[in-house]
């Protein structure tokens, strides 16, 4: 059983996953709560499945980018559960496990999938994929304007989505771009989980840190 953990955005979620099934999930939709929201939340967790922590055989997070505040907390309790349990620690790119959920309409609508999070002001988080999900561009804060994505958008359709999606359609001006909403990722993210775990593409409990990008901030 792997226990998954995402405070990366707005709305905090953790679950449980048998190998890519997620069996048990518990969401937080209200933001700057996740300290003290997901420690009481795992325990309600593992009390609903019958379980208690020494039967986690691993603890996956999503470690950015995003919130500053929700990656420190949830790295944080990663950490110190994998820490103390001797158990393996994995990490995930939030903008990764984003994408990896939009692939189903990305193959069906033939086009490259751009998950955006907000980062204030004009900026964004942002990273992308094509339908298959081989990385194009790399993880990477980025200021929009309405020039940004222009040479990709000259020869691909691209799906934008996230928080910070809405943005960026007020400056567009390709019929190339295409902005749906963001789908529910925790399924994805176990399935990525349930892959690197057995792999072992395992993160050191100690020195492993939030993906932040560029300067800190908080919601």
């Amino acid at each position: 059983m792997i226990l998954l953990i995402d405070t990366a955005q707005e709305i905090s979620t953790i679950a449980l996953a048998e190998k890519e099934r997620v069996l048990f999930i518990e969401d937080n939709p209200i933001t700057n709560d996740a300290a003290s929201w997901l420690h009481p939340a795992v325990g309600r967790l593992l009390k609903q499945a019958g379980l208690n922590m020494r039967q986690i055989e691993a603890v996956a997070v999503v470690a950015g980018p995003g919130s500053y505040t929700g990656l420190r907390v949830g790295m944080a309790a990663a950490k110190g559960f994998c820490y103390a349990l001797k158990i393996p620690l994995i990490t995930e790119n939030t903008l990764k496990v984003m994408a990896a959920s939009m692939q189903p309409r990305a193959l069906e609508m033939q086009a490259w999938i751009c998950p955006l999070i907000d980062a204030r002001r004009d900026e964004v988080y942002t990273a992308l994929y094509k339908a298959d999900g081989l990385e194009i561009i790399a993880p990477k804060a980025l200021i929009l304007d309405k020039n940004v994505f222009q040479r990709e958008l000259s020869q691909n359709r691209i799906i934008f989505f996230g928080s910070g999606a809405e943005k960026w359609k007020k400056m567009n001006l390709s019929s190339y771009a295409l902005f749906e909403a963001q789908p529910n990722s925790i399924q994805h993210f176990a399935k990525l989980a349930a892959r690197d775990h057995d792999l072992g593409n395992w993160a050191d409990p100690v020195l492993s840190e939030p993906v932040y990008l560029k300067e800190f901030f908080s919601y």
